[in-house]
Formats: C-alpha cells, sequence, structure tokens
C-alpha cells in the first residue's frame, strides 16, 4: 500500500503574494514544508502540485516530484484529484505548503490511520486551551463521538456546556481541565478512491452555511476519523506570519 505526500502550491495568494517562494533562511517555504513531509515515517514518496511554472523552477531545485496541474481549480482538492491521476498511490496526505513548521510525526500518526481503512478521510484535532481562541469564529471547531470520529465542524462553540456556559465563557481564561473542546487542524489524508469521489461531490447546505469544505463529507455520510495532536499549526497567512516563522526557524 503505498501512502504519499503531497502538498499544493499556488503562486496567487491576495494576502501574502507569492508566499509558498518566500525566503526562510535561504529556502524556500515550499522547500521546508516538504523537508519535513521527507521526514515522516510511512510515507513512500512527497509530490508538490503547483499551476505556476515559477513555482516549479523553485521546487525543481530541490526535488524532480512536482506534477503541473490546471490554473483553473477552486480548491486544493480538486489539485490533489488531478495530481493522483499522474501518480500511482494509495493513499494521500494533503499537506498545506504554507505550514513550514508541519510536524513531521502528524504527517506519520494519519498515514498509519489512513493504511487501517478504518475510514476513508482522516484529520486532525488539538484541544482548545483558551476561551479566547474558543469564542473565535476563525478557529473551526471540531466535535467527535467515542471512536474518534467527526461528528460536526463548526466556526461556533460546540459542543454546548448548557450548565455553566455563562461562567465557562466569561469568568475563565483557561478552560477547565474537565471539559475538552477541539479546534480542527486543515491537514487531510484520503484513500486514492474516495478523494477522486470527493472531488466530483456537490456543494452541500452546511458546507456553503459554515465556509468548511469537510462537512461536505459528513454530509454525504462519509466518516473523517480525527487524530488528536499536540501540535499546533503556524501557518503563513500575512507578512507578521513570516517574521514569526523566521524566527523560529533561523534561530
Amino acid at each position: 500500500m503505498k501512502t504519499v505526500v503531497i502538498i499544493p502550491a499556488r503562486l496567487g495568494s491576495s494576502r501574502l503574494p507569492r508566499k509558498v517562494i518566500l525566503d526562510i533562511c535561504s529556502k524556500s517555504m515550499v522547500q521546508h514544508v516538504y523537508e519535513a513531509a521527507k521526514k515522516a515515517s510511512n510515507i513512500d514518496e512527497v509530490y508538490i502540485a503547483t499551476d505556476s511554472n515559477e513555482v516549479a523552477e523553485v521546487c525543481q531545485k530541490f526535488t524532480s516530484n512536482v506534477i503541473m496541474t490546471s490554473e483553473s481549480h477552486e480548491s486544493g482538492t480538486d489539485r490533489l484529484a488531478e495530481a493522483i491521476q499522474k501518480i500511482e498511490c494509495d493513499n494521500i496526505i494533503n499537506v498545506q505548503g504554507d505550514e513550514p513548521l508541519i510536524d513531521p510525526e502528524l504527517i506519520s500518526q494519519l498515514a498509519l490511520a489512513l493504511q487501517k481503512r478504518e475510514t476513508p478521510m482522516v484529520s486532525a484535532m488539538h484541544k482548545i486551551k483558551t476561551t479566547q481562541e474558543l469564542k473565535s469564529p476563525n478557529a473551526v471547531k471540531v466535535t467527535v463521538d467515542k471512536n474518534s470520529n467527526a461528528l460536526y465542524f463548526s466556526r461556533s462553540i460546540i459542543p454546548h456546556h448548557r450548565d455553566e456556559w455563562d461562567t465557562l465563557l466569561n469568568k475563565h481564561e483557561e478552560i477547565p481541565s474537565a471539559l475538552s473542546f477541539f479546534k480542527h487542524i486543515g491537514i487531510y489524508g484520503y484513500t486514492r478512491e474516495f478523494l477522486a469521489e470527493y472531488a466530483t461531490m456537490e456543494q452541500t447546505y452546511l458546507e456553503k452555511l459554515e465556509k468548511l469544505e469537510q462537512l461536505r463529507v459528513l454530509e454525504n455520510g462519509y466518516k473523517i476519523k480525527m487524530i488528536e495532536t499536540e501540535y499546533e499549526p503556524v501557518g503563513v497567512d500575512v507578512e507578521s506570519d513570516l517574521e514569526r516563522v523566521r524566527g523560529i526557524v533561523c534561530q
């Protein structure tokens, strides 16, 4: 069973132009992501999927595993679905090209969970520690069943703590240890067959309402296994994020 990592790497970015090829300590951002993914166990190959010749030229300096894809894709999922038509694989881990601090161990855990074939899709979550993060609609929350399969994703707070709601939100900075709220981490794994099917699914009601693509999976009756991790992403969306990452990597 062959498991690969594919890193979608678009050149365009509205808030931080050309970010995947920006320099971080003498390497492009996407090279840092690639090298982290290469350290993961349970992975056979790492590929970069791009629609940009400029990105491809940068990447070809450190790997020949560059897959050219169409410029017309509206989502990373569509780009991956095209990319797998050009390689042999059974499972795919989608690692974003703007997370140069991605944890190789998390990639390994996702790959192992996917290889067990309990669900057609896997993702990750970490425990929310502060009420500030809990309240933020930018922090996507996920709640799971007893088998760690996702029940729902939301920008709202889930689950609702009925008996102590006001106390929790207004009188605590840290979430009490007896309570568990989880933030979704945007790294995904798919079986090859499911990724191909997922890319053909039409947008669903809850997906459009919450603006969360993964809800399409649940609304169509499929399960997503959630892996709990201590890793907290440091994505690069704006210049201040980039400077923060440079400070961590270059020290």
